[in-house]
């Protein structure tokens, strides 16, 4: 029989995905590192287990204690797995931008949790690192973690994703690209890369309102550089004990809204449900795009998965508020789809008003284009019909041909729906859209409503 003895065993050997449309005009092999694989359905289940089994053989952490950690929600995930497992009680501090869907996945595993202010400064005793330290002075038989300066975050990655990394690439690899924040992905990753070959790029993706690019780039501590920002798990506005930037060949910074859109794009383009930071470091790749060349293989790290951000990210109304929304330009070929029309229906030049009605009826249609050898002679309207009626009841057995109006203009696929609102009139009431394949489709202005609707 093949079993894992506890789920903290299946942690780790996440698969690597190729990329294929968001990267397709840029030379090179892309490969994702997709992390939401881990049971906990994030990177941080790497050093979770560690942090612990690591404290436990320094004898910090004891039989029956309890885990102290600030965390954005991914770290802890991954220590209150392996606390259950180990026997541990867990109390969690964040902070109050991080996603609701976080803290109940979190409390679900019977962690305590506790959300402070995301803009004091890191000395304030209401941010979440101060609070977690207090809470670790405080509690008998309790240790706090601390991520950021604990050296075992990295070893993790030095022991583990490094080597899937250059195992699975048979060591091909070229570029290591991965978002930064507590430092130990990226270091110890880069760390381990680097060793097996110098040569390998490290470039690590910060987003604005952190302070890790400029102090990478200049060496300077700025922290007018810091200001709030949405972004999940990754930047810093201090510099934990885990980096070196020596092993960082560049950092390159996204923004908050650039970081979301992708990875709505990333869902949709390339099936990989991630979160924000996976939109972040592939937004980051692509503005990256020009340091790449036939033959690179890329290593893209994706860290968590997409279902954490629900109610943030893909929660159309959130992005809506915040001016995130890429709203979609409605275009004939949208509408056409949307409609999934199979055939056009239309009136020939021969047929009476009378059928023309009757088809119009059964057909809950209020036009229809007259039509003979798909050449376009004219229209036909339930108002047209009713004026002819009006005038004179016989009208109903002349043919179409002699009474129809105008024809309907036609209109590109790729016209708007601005360029077909100028195009429906009273004069004219739908436009035709010839497609690729040469079929004819009809657009009305209800259609047109409904596509903006």
């Amino acid at each position: 029989m093949q079993y894992f003895n506890n789920i903290v065993e299946t942690i780790g050997n996440t698969p690597l995905v190729k990329l294929n449309k968001l990267t397709k005009d840029i030379p090179g092999l892309f490969l994702a590192k997709v992390e939401y694989f881990n049971p906990g359905n994030s990177i941080k289940d790497r050093i979770g287990i560690k942090m612990i089994l690591d404290a436990e053989k320094n004898g910090t952490l004891k039989p029956g204690g309890t885990i102290i950690e600030c965390t954005s929600g991914n770290t802890g995930m991954g220590l209150a797995l392996a606390s259950v497992v180990r026997g541990y009680k867990c109390i969690f501090t964040t902070t109050d931008k991080q996603s609701k869907s976080k803290l109940d996945i979190l409390r679900a595993l019977g962690a305590e949790v506790i959300v402070c202010p995301t803009n004091v400064e890191p000395e304030d005793p209401r941010s979440y690192y101060s609070v977690a330290r207090r809470l670790a002075r405080e509690i008998p038989n309790s240790i706090h973690m601390n991520q950021y300066d604990n050296l075992s975050n990295r070893q993790a990655h030095y022991e583990g994703t490094g080597p899937e990394i250059w195992k699975q690439t048979e060591g091909k690899i070229t570029h290591y690209v991965t978002t930064i924040g507590t430092g130990g992905t990226v270091m110890g990753t880069a760390m381990y890369l680097k060793e097996q070959n110098p040569a390998v790029q490290v470039y690590g993706i910060d987003v604005y309102g952190s302070l890790l690019k400029k102090f990478h780039d200049t060496g300077e501590l700025d922290t007018k550089e810091v200001y709030p920002y949405l972004t999940e798990g990754i930047g810093e506005d201090f510099i934990p004990a885990n980096y070196d930037m020596s092993y960082i060949d560049h950092i390159e910074q996204v923004t908050d809204k650039d970081g979301a859109v992708m990875a709505r794009k990333l869902a949709k383009e390339e099936g990989i449900f991630c979160g924000y930071s996976a939109g972040t470091v592939m937004q980051g790749l692509l503005q990256l795009k020009d340091k790449f060349k036939e033959g690179d293989v890329v290593v893209v790290i994706l860290h968590d998965h997409g279902s954490r951000y629900m109610a943030k990210i893909y929660n159309d109304d959130w992005m809506r508020e915040r001016g995130f929304l890429t709203e979609e330009v409605v275009t004939a070929r949208n509408i056409i789809e949307r409609k999934k029309i199979t055939q056009l229906v239309y009136a020939d030049p021969q047929e009476t008003v009378a059928a023309a009605f009757k088809k119009m009826k059964e057909m809950n249609l209020t036009q229809l284009p007259v039509m003979e050898k798909e050449e376009n002679l004219g229209s036909i309207t339930e108002h047209s019909i009713l004026q002819l009626l009006m005038d004179n009841p016989a009208h109903r057995e002349d043919p179409v041909g002699q009474v129809m109006s105008k024809p309907f203009p036609f209109v590109e696929l790729h016209a708007t729906a601005t360029d077909i609102s100028k195009r429906i009139s009273k004069e004219s009431a739908a436009v035709l859209v010839k497609a690729n394949s040469g079929m004819v489709n009809i657009i009305t202005e209800f259609d047109l409503i409904e596509a903006m609707a």
